[in-house]
């Protein structure tokens, strides 16, 4: 019974629509966070004096860590030994992030697009570490997965001209499972977090939160006058992500608790200017939890 309920539970029989959801999500990401560093790109990774920071300072401090993970340096050097510039191999690296993301809306060479997209991102994420936030953490998640996921989606130009991108699956059900608890350790463990210090408590966090430059857009007498609820958000906050694995789960909470995590995110970004990082964590739980909401044929588990 025990292992009979595990590959129930492990090989459901699922849609395509996550991926779908996942590669559309992702391209329009990639295409927003190329376009919003296209002017900045050398000056952010360059490992000239000119750069903001030296590349060649995170990239030697990544070496203490692993001399594995893709950096740009790899591809600078490939493009020096064929004799192209600092300047213009970084450029290519830009544009090969950019076309990544306009690739991955069409659904056109789905894979192959995301494997680039995941790996130059990594390499950008690896040798940018003085300049990266929770976005791009969640960035390179999200790519991973999307990278091994059951590609080409129904709704994918790469399914229209091979007709190969096929149905409902228990692959499909497997990687969507994975996602699904993989999203559950995350918040997990970001609310437990946040609940062993006070600051979630008594509104203080959310108050350096908000209060920080550049993130602080909302007027502080604004802040004032509303101050008293910000404890209430704190708490709230906290038990939204340590209940996420809980309450997620069944169908009768999981609408709820999903729109109140997607309502969070949207506050984040509204409130702090953090579009991206709200933008890919609202694209990974539609993507993980929102399809069996609205793919009902779908939901029912693999016959044992």
């Amino acid at each position: 019974m025990f292992w009979r309920g595990l590959d129930s539970f492990l090989f459901p029989i699922r849609s395509k629509t996550w991926v779908t959801i996942l590669r559309i999500g992702l391209g329009l990401q990639l295409v927003i966070y190329g376009t919003s560093l296209g002017q900045d790109w050398n000056y952010l990774f360059a490992a000239t004096n000119q750069g903001l920071v030296n590349r060649n300072l995170t990239e030697d401090i990544l070496n203490l860590e692993t001399p594995l993970i893709p950096r740009l340096g790899w591809l600078v050097g490939a493009g020096r030994d064929f004799g192209l510039s600092e300047e213009w191999m970084l450029r290519l690296c830009w544009f090969g992030l950019l076309t990544a993301g306009l690739l991955l809306l069409m659904g056109w060479f789905s894979r192959p697009a995301a494997i680039a997209g995941w790996l130059l991102h990594l390499a950008a994420r690896s040798s940018g570490g003085f300049v990266t936030y929770g976005v791009d953490q969640f960035m390179t998640i999200a790519l991973f997965y999307l990278a091994i996921a059951p590609l080409p989606d129904r709704y994918s130009l790469d399914n229209l001209l091979s007709k190969k991108g096929g149905e409902a699956s228990s692959r499909s059900g497997f990687q969507l499972r994975i996602l699904q608890v993989h999203l559950c350790l995350i918040y997990f463990f970001g609310g437990l977090t946040k609940c062993l210090g006070a600051g979630w408590w008594n509104g203080t966090s959310l108050w350096r939160a908000l209060t920080r430059p550049p993130f602080n857009l909302v007027s502080p007498g604004l802040l004032v006058h509303w101050s008293y609820l910000l404890p209430a958000a704190g708490i709230i906050i906290c038990l939204l992500e340590i209940g996420y694995p809980i309450f997620i789960w069944p169908r009768l909470t999981r609408a709820t608790l999903l729109a109140a995590i997607l309502m969070m995110h949207f506050g984040i970004g509204a409130l702090m200017g953090l579009h991206l990082f709200a933008f890919i964590m609202i694209v990974l739980n539609a993507a993980a939890f929102g399809t069996d909401l609205f793919d009902q044929r779908f939901c029912a588990e693999r016959p044992v």
